[in-house]
């Protein structure tokens, strides 16, 4: 397993969310199928609403709790659980599942790949939340991946397009800039230009 084979060190490593080690990563996995509503929900009002900074100071919570032996344990249990966090959709246990992953691999310099047949449905999900906000982000821009079958954007003239693998695409829709690497395209650059004005804006 992917996660068995990482050294004592590597799970100190920061990953590709922001504020969090690898660890981090693995404990939000375990306690997905875990974690309470009523009292999640109290947390997120006294955030004032941010569900991002809760969900955030609840994976270190429940890191420091657990080494990673027993968050992999943990994992393995639950693998196939039909628990989902109300509010959440369908697809949002395998999102959490793909985009994580790459989380702990990118950083690490460690390949991991992620299916197609099941990065597309995930990407066409993604792409249209409001959660990741990833249509308003990239409004004006073609999106062409280059190794499925997927694409997002007007199809016309003027448009800049953008081209790279479905893998990064999903990065970028989850907004992570580690998906700027396999771009090519006349809009590749406008695409790394947002995401680093996102990242001015949060901080």
């Amino acid at each position: 397993m992917f996660l068995e084979s990482l050294e004592e060190e590597e799970w100190q490593t920061p990953s590709l969310c922001a504020g969090w080690t690898v660890h981090h990563v693995l404990a939000h996995l375990a306690l997905s199928t875990r974690q309470p509503f009523l009292s999640t929900m109290i947390r997120v009002a006294r955030a004032r609403g941010d569900f991002h900074r809760v969900e955030a100071n609840l994976a270190v919570e429940y890191g420091r709790a657990y080494q990673p032996r027993e968050l992999i344990a943990q994992l393995r249990e639950t693998a196939g659980s039909p628990y989902r966090f109300p509010l959440s959709g369908p697809l949002d246990p395998l999102t959490d599942v793909l985009v994580h992953g790459q989380d702990i691999a990118r950083p690490l310099g460690r390949e991991r790949t992620m299916p197609r047949e099941r990065v597309v449905p995930v990407l066409d999900y993604v792409w249209k939340a409001t959660f990741y906000g990833a249509r308003k982000r990239f409004a004006g821009l073609r999106f062409v991946a280059t190794d499925a079958d997927w694409s997002s954007g007007p199809a016309q003239s003027g448009v800049p397009e953008v081209r790279g693998p479905v893998d990064d695409i999903l990065l970028l829709a989850t907004g992570r800039g580690a998906g700027l690497t396999g771009l090519t395209g006349q809009g590749a650059d406008e695409v790394a230009a947002r995401m680093d004005r996102r990242k001015s804006a949060t901080g």
